[in-house]
């Protein structure tokens, strides 16, 4: 306590006090900082373990069911012309898929069901999706042509994730109802500009090819976890095998 020339009492906080009050209210900034950064810690965790986990499951689970469902459509029709080979232009994409896509290399018992297209949408759901636009992808079952694909590789099902495991001379197969379309890989591109279109051409020269064929080419994002450029693969039709009875796989996928 101090009193003015006017005879007024006023209080004086001592300096020592002063002090502690300044960092006392540094230390209640500080903590409300980090309390902050501890919520938004646990927020982007939870982010993650929703997009590269959760994002998994429910897009698995809603493939899965697609995939049976295509099962018991080709169990219960009768043998005959394969999808693409109908009559009316409807048979080739219902809704619940067109066939399966098997590459030992991405996993023991790897197989994912394909769809029309590769918008956000289709991928989203678990699956891989063909082309059609800016390049129309040709059927497997097309006399020549290259069947383009795209999937995820991390998040909704990440379905192209191992593609990187894939190596010149494996075994890449479709299966339709009726037939194994069996291809073999001789040329993979680890890394290209995500505008670059002519990889998957019909004819596809940027994997060296010059003339028409019966290809199929393999493309995702690269880096993991990233979309700032695309991986490719391209393989080529080396055989087709009729599905028997018993849908026993060729020997590729044994």
């Amino acid at each position: 306590m101090t009193t003015t020339e006017h005879g007024e009492d006023v209080q004086v906080t001592p300096p020592r006090r002063q002090a502690a009050t300044a960092r006392g209210r540094i230390a209640a900034a500080v903590s409300l900082i980090g309390e902050l950064a501890i919520t938004a810690g646990l927020i982007l965790g939870l982010f993650v373990v929703y997009s590269l986990w959760w994002t998994n499951v429910i897009a698995d689970n809603q493939a899965q069911k697609e995939s049976d469902t295509v099962r018991r459509s080709w169990a219960a029709s009768s043998a005959g012309s394969g999808p693409g080979k109908s009559a009316k232009p409807g048979a080739l994409d219902t809704k619940d898929g067109l066939g399966f896509l098997h590459v030992p290399a991405m996993g023991k018992n790897y197989e994912v069901l394909v769809k029309k297209g590769t918008s956000t949408n289709v991928l989203n759901q678990g699956v891989a999706g063909y082309y059609t636009s800016p390049v129309k992808a040709a059927m497997p079952w097309d006399k020549q042509g290259n069947f383009t694909l795209a999937a995820h590789r991390d998040g909704h099902g990440a379905k192209f994730h191992n593609i990187d495991k894939i190596k010149d001379g494996d075994p890449v197969v479709f299966e339709d109802r009726d037939t194994w379309y069996v291809y073999k890989v001789y040329k993979i591109l680890p890394q290209t500009s995500k505008y670059n279109v002519k990889v998957i051409n019909q004819i596809p020269k940027e994997s060296g090819k010059t003339r028409a064929g019966r290809y199929i080419t393999l493309t995702t994002c690269t880096p993991v976890y990233t979309s700032e450029y695309r991986y490719i693969v391209w393989a080529q039709l080396v055989r087709t095998q009729k599905v028997d009875a018993h849908r026993t796989p060729p020997a590729e996928l044994r």
